[in-house]
């Protein structure tokens, strides 16, 4: 017990460090990931409270990459995938290509080797993927163009660090080059990715839906991490990253009906790992190695950014981004990444690189990461204001006392506005889209541009005056934050709530709305009740096969209301209520009924349609 106190200790200082950490940065501004190189820094080579171990808490915390990775693939159907093949192949090669060429040639007029200054060039080319998605994801910026584009260059270069890693035997001093590329091993790689997508394809959603038929969740999280890991360990093996590996299983599990599962259940364990990455990589900074060559290292890595800033801003616009995404994206990689460190251990291994020399790149690429939140912050600075289609002035002159105060106005609360202004009702509304406000203002609506999580911003379209609140905003999580706060800030006034799903409706009733509706619910009602017309069925019988549904869709929903009171798991997102059939399918053998007759369960017990 004596002999595990230490590292005990050891792990409850760096839990402690990153807590304390990623709280106090987030605060501030800077972001989680400079909290934890932060911490790691501090607790390393600094105070030295962390010292033994650091190298496998690396590798450890590696692991992080490969969960964010498989996360990110289960959100990209292959569909999707293909659609940023131009980015992904074109962009993403021009990138690696055209840095890695301008660096290599620059360093070789510095380094005696050029079999060095290609490792060191093409290495750098390179920038992190965990710190720019983290960035991204902490922004709510992947799905925007330029995070696309990103993600995009981010994946061919995981895709690149393969072939890097096969050239170094040839670029190894005193091995014979014609016998360094291995034929059976490239075979051997192909083989390992046909099995991977074979497997992901035909025995991994079989493999879930018998452990989900077991119905115990520790099973089903033991299955996720270890499809994961498995995926990962395959393409290490096989000469690909193991990020590259965890990225394409969660690509072949995207149109998986266990999708959702997967990402509950690996999420915490990418959270935390990611964040152990991030505080390794600033246990494992040599701060003797920075003393000795400190204008190397502290020019260095501001010299690295601008190269590649310089060299990705102009090959995006050539591939047809716009000026603001194209210098977004270029502020956004700038840095050295994750997979230099790998590749430059590799290359001291095979005496390409000498210690000394390796210790001062992983220190510019670790610099390099600490300095990326701040050019991110300044290219949002640097993006000029015509390019922001999504900002406006707040300008709230002219918002009269109305009846209704609609909060969002995409599809639904433009559909919904034609019935209240038709009555002759006045209306204030409020969205955050600047570009739906402009189109909405030439046909003469009361709109104004504003967030509705803002207490000014209510009480300066007027929300004291109005008889109903009507939100409408597309995301789940703003709509219950703006009821929230207009339960706090304006208890008196009723909301009508647009909702996303059954669970978010069974929230906002908890939450206390006055009206709430799934946002699909009566569109789907009525496509069916129209598609059993055009089957036959009588008009009035079809009417009360829907109104039916109806009734019993709602009756459940108060029952499953009331099973929920009280207990938060609404709000808190647990025990979420699974979505079930109101009429079950037969099982076995299917008996078609005739055309034009009612449901079994509307019928009499003498098999006739009620009256």
């Amino acid at each position: 017990m004596e002999e595990t106190a230490p590292l005990f200790l050891e792990i409850l200082l760096i839990l402690g460090g990153g807590i304390v950490a990623g709280t106090l940065f987030k605060r501030i501004g800077l972001g989680t990931i400079l909290g934890y190189l932060f911490a790691g820094i501090v607790m390393g080579p600094i105070l030295r409270l962390v010292q033994h171990g650091q190298d496998e808490i690396l590798h450890i915390g590696e692991l992080g990459v490969v969960f964010l990775l498989f996360i990110i693939g289960l959100e990209l159907k292959l569909s999707r995938l293909w659609a940023l093949r131009r980015q992904i192949f074109g962009l993403g090669l021009a990138q690696v290509l055209v840095t890695g060429a301008i660096l290599t040639g620059g360093l070789a007029l510095i380094l005696p080797g050029w079999n060095a200054a290609v490792v060191i060039g093409f290495g750098l080319a390179l920038s992190s993927t965990a710190f720019a998605l983290q960035l991204l994801e902490e922004s709510g910026e992947m799905n925007l163009r330029f995070g696309q584009t990103s993600f995009s260059i981010l994946l061919f270069q995981d895709l690149a660090i393969a072939p890097l890693l096969a050239i170094l035997p040839v670029l190894a001093p005193g091995v014979d080059n014609g016998a360094a590329f291995d034929l059976w091993a490239m075979a051997r790689s192909l083989a390992a990715l046909i099995a991977l997508v074979a497997v992901g394809r035909y025995l991994i959603n079989p493999l879930f839906r018998v452990l989900a038929n077991s119905g115990a969740r520790e099973v089903m999280i033991a299955a996720a991490l270890f499809v994961v890991l498995a995926s990962a360990l395959l393409m290490g093996l096989a000469g690909f990253s193991m990020a590259m590996g965890a990225f394409i299983a969660g690509v072949l599990l995207a149109e998986s009906s266990y999708r959702h599962e997967l990402e509950a259940n690996i999420d915490p364990f990418r959270g935390l790992l990611l964040g152990l990455f991030f505080i390794a990589v600033g246990l494992t900074l040599d701060l003797s190695v920075i003393a000795a060559n400190a204008w190397i290292v502290l020019l260095g890595a501001p010299a690295l950014m601008a190269v590649k800033a310089a060299i990705i801003f102009p090959l995006c616009r050539l591939f047809g981004e716009s000026r603001a995404d194209s210098l977004r994206t270029a502020l956004v990689l700038p840095q050295g990444g994750e997979f230099a460190f790998v590749l430059f251990s590799a290359a001291t291994a095979s005496a390409i690189l000498d210690g000394a020399t390796g210790s001062i790149l992983v220190s510019i690429v670790t610099l390099s990461m600490a300095l990326t939140p701040l050019a991110d912050r300044l290219a949002r600075r640097l993006t000029p204001d015509q390019e922001r289609p999504d900002e406006m002035e707040e300008d709230f002159s002219g918002a009269g006392q109305s009846d209704v105060l609609m909060i969002g106005f995409s599809r639904f609360g433009q559909m919904a506005a034609q019935v209240m202004l038709s009555s002759g009702l006045e209306m204030t509304i409020i969205d955050s889209s600047a570009e739906r406000i402009r189109a909405a203002g030439r046909f003469g609506f009361r709109i104004y541009f504003g967030s509705g999580l803002r207490r000014s911003v209510l009480e300066a379209a007027g929300i004291r005056h109005v008889r109903i609140v009507a939100v409408c905003t597309n995301k789940p999580e703003t709509t219950n934050a703006i009821v929230d706060l207009i339960h706090s800030e304006f208890p008196n006034v009723s909301i009508f709530a647009r909702s996303y799903d059954r669970n978010h409706s069974l929230s906002l009733r908890e939450r206390g709305v006055t009206f709430e509706l799934r946002e699909t619910l009566e569109s789907a009602l009525r496509f069916g009740g129209h598609t059993l017309e055009a089957l036959g069925v009588e008009r009035d019988e079809s009417r009360r096969i829907v109104e039916d549904v109806r009734r019993r869709d709602a009756e459940r929903l108060a029952l499953q209301g009331a099973r929920a009171a009280g207990t938060g798991s609404t709000v808190l997102g647990r025990g979420r209520m699974s979505p079930e059939p109101l009429t079950k399918p037969k099982e076995g053998a299917r008996v078609r009924q005739p055309r034009g007759a009612a449901p079994a369960h509307l019928a009499n017990a003498d098999g006739n349609p009620p009256t």
